[in-house]
């Protein structure tokens, strides 16, 4: 434990000409509220984030770091002073809240994406975080900062998420909204009738969100032409009587085996499904005969392959490309996209698991580079699949990859040794 320090002592050491010492110094929160002032003006910034990041400084000098003219001060601000949020709010009258959330509203506001983005995730599921906060952050332009809030926060209401939609959000904005726990009849209204076919696919995917029969009926009339959206409304819960026999007309053969096994149809809709599937055989044998076989499609409609035989046959074809498997990735078909990269990385299964199951978002990336998939792909692999935190994803710059390969491939090295290691 830090010995006790009396105010002279504590105000020689704040003037120590070693920024380590003041580091340390402002790191305490013992000290008396003028001494931490001093700090809070500090030359050194590690001195000042340090001491941002104190919960003992005192509330008005929250206002004059969140102005600090060093980025890493107002991230270890941000960090601190959002969970300081809840029961703050517009109205409150207390002097020292007040300024509390004018250093956070001005934090908001930050010129750099990174201190929002700070912000923005320690935000997100707070129930009582400021709601004026909470719609500036909903509206930023860097979808890093406005798609946490957008999918989690329960501040903001049906109205703020329909104005949101109407302006149009951040690109990816309304993916965030669709994949949002018990979205509204009214919202998924609002994000089926938009031209965002990867948003009205999460939507689709999103079994706890709430969609008018005319609106999924519409989205159907669509959707044979969309396959991203054909694996999402196979799986919707509670299909319309007569969905299921529409679908079967257009979607894949393993497709319809889902549907096949869904235990929530009625014996006349499987009846339905049965007979559409009988058509579709006799249809299929009928072009095979006039073109002969193709490695790509299945003898039996009925019979489904697991994904990696699925995976490797296409690849087999040359027809595992990066589409299909973006595709997969946008349909939340992690099964496909985790064979695809086994198949297309040429890497033994059981290192791609262990690099997944180790949540490793470098790993993720040297498999993705090895599978010769784009560098923005990796980025929904890492988050989705790989539940990666937002702010770990390693993001790429550009079209590149954020790591350089000799990295990637020692990543690959230790997870096999690491696999070798346990058997």
């Amino acid at each position: 434990m830090a010995e006790t320090l009396n105010y002279e002592q504590a105000k020689e050491m704040a003037r120590n000409h070693d920024p380590a010492a003041r580091v340390r110094l402002a790191g305490r929160t013992d000290l008396p509220p003028e001494i931490l002032f001093f700090l809070a003006n500090d030359p050194a910034p590690e001195v000042r984030r340090a001491v941002a990041e104190n919960q003992a400084l005192p509330h008005q000098a929250d206002l004059l770091l969140a102005r600090d003219s060093d980025q890493s001060v107002r991230e270890g601000l941000a960090s601190k002073i959002a969970k300081l949020a809840p029961g703050l709010s517009t109205d409150d009258q207390d002097r020292l809240r007040r300024q509390t959330y004018e250093a956070l509203e001005t934090l908001a506001r930050d010129q750099m994406t990174r201190v929002r983005q700070i912000l923005s995730e320690a935000l997100k599921d707070v129930a009582d975080a400021p709601t004026d906060v909470i719609r500036m952050l909903a509206r930023d332009a860097e979808i890093v900062v406005s798609g946490p809030v957008l999918e989690y926060s329960p501040v903001l209401s049906d109205a703020d998420l329909l104005e949101i939609i109407e302006s149009g959000p951040a690109a990816g904005g309304l993916g965030a909204i669709a994949r949002r726990a018990n979205v509204s009849e009214g919202v998924s209204d609002a994000v089926a009738a938009t031209d965002d076919v990867e948003a009205i696919a999460d939507l689709l995917g999103n079994t706890s969100a709430q969609i008018r029969e005319e609106t999924l009926d519409a989205l159907i009339e669509r959707a044979p032409s969309v396959d991203l959206w054909h694996a999402p409304l196979v799986g919707r819960p509670h299909l319309p009587q007569g969905t299921a026999a529409r679908l079967a007309l257009f979607v894949a053969d393993n497709l319809i085996g889902v549907l096949e096994k869904r235990t929530d149809l009625d014996g006349a809709t499987l009846e339905a499904v049965r007979s559409v599937v009988q058509r579709r055989l006799a249809d299929a044998r009928g072009d095979a005969i006039s073109r002969g076989p193709d490695p790509t499609s299945s003898q039996d409609f009925l019979k489904i392959a697991p994904p990696i035989t699925v995976a490797k046959r296409l690849h087999g074809a040359g027809r595992l490309d990066n589409n299909v498997v973006a595709k997969a990735m946008h349909a939340s078909d992690h099964a496909f996209v985790l064979a695809a990269l086994i198949v297309r990385s040429d890497l033994p299964t059981k290192v791609v698991e262990k690099v997944f199951a180790e949540r490793s978002a470098k790993g993720i990336l040297a498999i993705c580079h090895r599978a010769e998939l784009p560098a923005k792909l990796s980025v929904p692999i890492q988050q989705r699949m790989g539940r990666i935190p937002p702010a770990d994803v390693l993001q790429p710059r550009g079209t590149a990859y954020p790591l350089g390969e000799d990295e990637m491939a020692w990543q690959l090295e230790f997870f096999a040794d690491l696999v070798g290691k346990e058997k």
